[in-house]
């Protein structure tokens, strides 16, 4: 696109979206090249486009389409695949100003909200309904709904309450020639024609612009019951998950952390947590069932823990020691950060595999002279790897990508996915096609053909052009 070009397609998207709606100040645009994973390749923008409403966005998508102009869409910017990373010359489409809660719907227990509406917000509005909103990342606190949507976005919950798109009754999407698609339904039930909604979820924002969502709520939980369980090796508390879950037990919560962590967590928070005394893992579960039923839950989830050889296990129904031991959990990436920079990798393995998952990873940490630190969500397998690097130290950065690619390979050795929960984006676009096939990646070719044949959204995201 000529200079002169592109000139006109920041005049036009100023007049469409008034001066407040569009960024073009060089120093401002770097802050708009990526997102929070360091390894994912990112370009310049040409502008950011702030919409404030779906009939911008709109305006937005036609006028870049006419200018041969690409379109990154973006959220919040807390992905960790570089799915919202810019492409040289492209329009960062950022819809955080699209930030409205539409409707809350006590009786048919839905909300309509766009896409800039903070996780955590709307979690608290649908509160003082008696209702709960169940998508959870560790981003909560600052991540929006659209990025959740585009990346189906799962979190610590998953194990009871599924990811983003088990949330999701329907979509607002503007398409490649601008107009706007529904897709979905607000009933409970509905089986009409494809399931467009789910193609939406997860695309990574190659396929449009979502401007609003459908949500399904669920009644407010009650207050949980937390357990925490040391184990003398990493197979014992792997064994403990698989019980857990061939018990029948479905805890809202179940995580698992490695030694590397737990000493990490140790050092940062000045607490003791077991590996002090050489324990291997760490297994924290909640039920938020409420009353009787939690204790009983607990208590099954504490036997199964001493049966399979579990070193310490306790549990509170008290809120205030439970957050304190739910808070070392969630410490675990500041606390790596002592260390020096960190990345986290993604993979999802079969629950028996978690153990296998965990001990490779050291092994590839021992390989390339690296921390590797595993935290996950035990209850669906869906692990963090964690690599340790010095950032000022080319050589240790080559070698933690080295470390990353092995982890990924090891996921999908052990019967696994390159990700659960982050997305393919830009990093890992290369392995999408080894887990899929050619077959898989000629489907999904075809699909993004036919909805977006100009290649105009997050091209180079997921996967290359053919």
């Amino acid at each position: 696109m000529s200079t002169t070009l592109s000139d006109h397609l920041v005049a036009e998207l100023r007049a469409a979206l008034g001066p407040e709606g569009v960024l073009d100040d060089p120093d401002v645009l770097a802050s708009y090249r990526r997102d929070m994973m360091p390894l994912a390749p990112a370009g310049v923008p040409r502008a950011v486009a702030l919409p404030a409403d779906a009939d911008q966005v709109r305006a937005v998508v036609r006028a870049c389409a006419a200018a041969g102009a690409p379109i990154v869409p973006r959220g919040a910017g807390s992905g960790l695949s570089g799915a919202a990373n810019a492409v040289d010359g492209c329009v960062v489409l950022a819809t955080t100003r699209m930030n409205r809660i539409l409707e809350i719907d006590p009786d048919n227990r839905l909300a309509v909200v766009e896409p800039g509406v903070v996780n955590l917000d709307l979690r608290h509005a649908v509160e003082k309904h008696g209702l709960f909103y169940p998508p959870d990342p560790s981003s909560y606190d600052w991540c929006t709904i659209g990025g959740n949507l585009s990346t189906n976005a799962g979190g610590l919950c998953c194990v009871k309450y599924g990811v983003t798109t088990d949330s999701v009754l329907g979509l607002d999407v503007v398409l490649a020639d601008g107009s706007l698609l529904r897709t979905g339904r607000r009933t409970v039930k509905g089986v009409a024609g494809y399931d467009l909604t789910r193609l939406f979820v997860g695309a990574e924002g190659t396929l449009g612009v979502i401007t609003s969502a459908t949500l399904a709520l669920r009644p407010l939980p009650q207050a949980p019951a937390t357990l925490v369980a040391a184990f003398g090796s990493t197979a014992a508390a792997a064994s403990a998950v698989t019980r857990i879950v061939r018990a029948g037990l479905i805890p809202s919560l179940m995580e698992i952390m490695d030694r590397a962590s737990i000493l990490a967590v140790e050092r940062n928070l000045k607490t003791e947590l077991g590996a002090g005394g050489g324990s291997a893992a760490l297994l924290l579960c909640q039920s938020d069932s409420g009353g009787e039923a939690a204790r009983r839950e607990i208590a099954a989830i504490e036997r199964i823990c001493a049966d399979a050889g579990s070193e310490l296990v306790h549990w509170t129904a008290d809120l205030a020691e439970g957050r304190m031991l739910m808070a070392a959990r969630r410490a675990v990436l500041p606390s790596l950060e002592v260390y020096g920079s960190w990345l986290t990798d993604d993979v999802c393995v079969p629950r028996t595999r978690i153990a296998d998952l965990i001990n490779g990873c050291e092994a590839v940490g021992e390989r390339h002279g690296l921390l590797v630190a595993v935290v996950g969500h035990a209850g669906d397998g869906n692990m963090h790897p964690t690599i340790v690097y010095d950032p000022e130290s080319e050589e240790q950065f080559a070698r933690a990508r080295r470390a990353f690619d092995e982890i990924l390979e090891l996921g999908l050795s052990l019967g696994g996915t390159i990700t659960g929960e982050h997305g393919v984006g830009k990093i890992k676009r290369e392995w999408l096609e080894r887990e899929i096939g050619p077959v898989g990646l000629g489907v999904h070719r075809a699909i993004k053909a036919a909805l977006d044949p100009g290649n105009l959204f997050n091209p180079g995201s997921m996967f290359a052009a053919e």
